[in-house]
C-alpha cells in the first residue's frame, strides 16, 4: 500500500524557515512534487524533483518560491524535503506532497496519482 506522509508544518513569523518532509512507503517513484492550497484558491504547484536514467534529479520551482525554497530527496530514507526560507504571509497554505512516475508534466496536479494528507503552514506578518 502506497503512503505519503507529510510533516514539518507549523506557525512561523515572516522571514522564518521551515522544512517539510514527505515520507514515502510502499513504492519508489521517479517524480515527487509539493503543491499548496490556500483557502478559497486552487491547488498550485510549488516544486518538483524528477529522475531518469540520465540525471541525478532535476528540480523545478514556481516563480513565486524560486531562490527561497529547495526540494531535495534522501534516497536511503525514501523521503522528500522542502526547505522553505524567507517565508512570507502569502506562503500560508496547506502543503501537499505528490508522487508519480513522470509520464506527465511536473507542474499539473492532475498528473500525480498519489497524494499525502497535507500539512498546514501559517506565516504571520
Amino acid at each position: 500500500q502506497v503512503q505519503l506522509v507529510e510533516s514539518g508544518g507549523g506557525l512561523v513569523q515572516a522571514g522564518g524557515s521551515l522544512r517539510l518532509s514527505c515520507a514515502a512507503s510502499g513504492r519508489t517513484f521517479s517524480q515527487y512534487a509539493w503543491f499548496r492550497q490556500a483557502p478559497g484558491k486552487e491547488r498550485e504547484f510549488v516544486a518538483a524533483i524528477r529522475w531518469n536514467r540520465w540525471n541525478s534529479g532535476d528540480t523545478y520551482y514556481a516563480d513565486s518560491v524560486k531562490d527561497r525554497f529547495t526540494i531535495s530527496r534522501d534516497n536511503a530514507e525514501n523521503t522528500v524535503y522542502l526547505r522553505m526560507n524567507s517565508l512570507k504571509p502569502e506562503d500560508t497554505a496547506v502543503y501537499y506532497c505528490a508522487a508519480d512516475y513522470g509520464s506527465g508534466t511536473f507542474y499539473l496536479a492532475r498528473d500525480y496519482y498519489y497524494w499525502g494528507q497535507g500539512t498546514q503552514v501559517t506565516v504571520s506578518s
